[in-house]
């Protein structure tokens, strides 16, 4: 009797096991995708770039300070941030090129406040000549140290304008 209670439980526990493990693999069967659409998945993610900002950020760039596609940059393998725009209207991107308003770019999450190098011979790495439009504009700051990197959302700093969350590249 005792034989018959133990082998009826083994069964049982058995036929459970199998039960389990044909729902757990018909669970992960209908989770992962066919092989084709696995491969167009993993071009779509190697595609994905974050947003450089909001919609309403870029009308807002283009109203009120002028300019449009603002956008921050590693160059010289990381040791210069170059900070570009477009002009779109002259008198109101004025500002931006204004020597009196010392230009800073601030990286929240490196706890660093970069600024533009004066070189004996150049000047300061920026332009200062009056904007005209659609023409594309830049500044380098100094990133000794290489404490900003690829990724990190930064805030640049030009007097009243401010651009913030833009995604290094």
């Amino acid at each position: 009797m005792f034989e018959r209670d133990v082998m009826s439980r083994t069964k049982s526990m058995l036929l459970a096991g199998v039960l389990a493990s044909g729902i757990l693999c018909l669970t992960v069967a209908a989770q992962s995708p066919a092989p084709g659409a696995q491969a167009s998945m993993t071009a779509a993610l190697a595609r994905y770039r974050p947003d450089r900002f909001a919609g309403r950020a870029g009308t807002y760039y283009r109203i009120v300070w002028g300019v449009e596609a603002p956008s921050v940059r590693t160059v010289e393998s990381g040791e210069i941030i170059r900070f570009t725009y477009r002009v779109i209207d002259p008198d109101k991107a004025k500002q931006l090129n204004d020597k009196k308003f010392e230009p800073f770019l601030i990286d929240p999450q490196a706890g660093v406040k970069l600024v533009v190098p004066a070189l004996e011979q150049v000047g300061q790495l920026r332009q200062s000549a009056p904007p005209e439009a659609g023409k594309t504009y830049w500044m380098a700051f100094s990133n000794s140290g290489r404490r900003v990197k690829q990724g990190d959302r930064v805030n640049v700093v030009i007097g009243p304008f401010h651009a913030d969350g833009l995604v290094v590249d």
